[in-house]
């Protein structure tokens, strides 16, 4: 099978069943990160560890054993920006001052009002998901984003399937608080007008 191929160090093999999860991953990577680069970086990081440990996978879920070797990358990498400050050349111009993002690269086909209603959206729930703790963000990432189930969130975290249950409550909780805050600051679209009482 692949799966022994790859644990017997089959490279092909590896790669043939990890390709399916690679959008998964970065898609972790990037909500944990908030970078994409800092992600693809991650997600680099974890499958070349993932492939050296291949051996160590028991054969259950390996969409979540996956997961939690980038979770763990992630961590790697936030623990790095902690000791080091960078900025990404390509936003500073040759006086080394910040510059602006390009307008001539977005697509002149969107409906500006749209694009900005959907990017205050993205805005609002991504400053709601860097307010919750670290564990809840995680949990809310894995189970309501990328879709996993509650026993391989469980899994890739390294946790009972109700400690997922119960911070994934919370999590919601906070993010539901939190974007309830942010109402006012949310296109109208977006809104919930709830009744006046009489």
């Amino acid at each position: 099978t692949l799966i022994q191929a790859a644990q017997r160090g089959d490279l092909e093999a590896f790669n043939l069943l990890t390709l399916r999860y690679q959008n998964l991953l970065f898609s972790i990577a990037l909500r944990l990160l908030n970078d994409e680069d800092a992600a693809a970086d991650a997600v680099q990081d974890a499958l070349i560890s993932a492939f050296r440990r291949f051996n160590t996978f028991r054969g259950d879920s390996l969409r979540s054993w996956l997961a939690r070797v980038v979770i763990n990358a992630c961590y790697d990498e936030l623990r790095r920006k902690r000791r080091q400050y960078s900025v990404p050349l390509d936003q500073l111009n040759t006086e080394g001052d910040e510059i602006e993002t390009s307008y001539w690269l977005i697509d002149p086909q969107a409906d500006p009002e749209l694009q900005f209603e959907s990017s205050e959206l993205e805005i609002a729930i991504q400053r709601s998901l860097d307010k919750l703790p670290a564990v809840y963000r995680l949990t809310l990432v894995l189970v309501d984003i990328q879709g996993l189930s509650y026993e391989e969130a469980a899994s890739a975290v390294g946790v009972p399937v109700g400690t997922i249950k119960s911070r994934l409550a919370r999590a919601r909780l906070q993010m539901q608080e939190s974007l309830q805050m942010a109402g006012e600051l949310l296109p109208a679209s977006y809104r919930i007008e709830l009744p006046l009482s009489v």
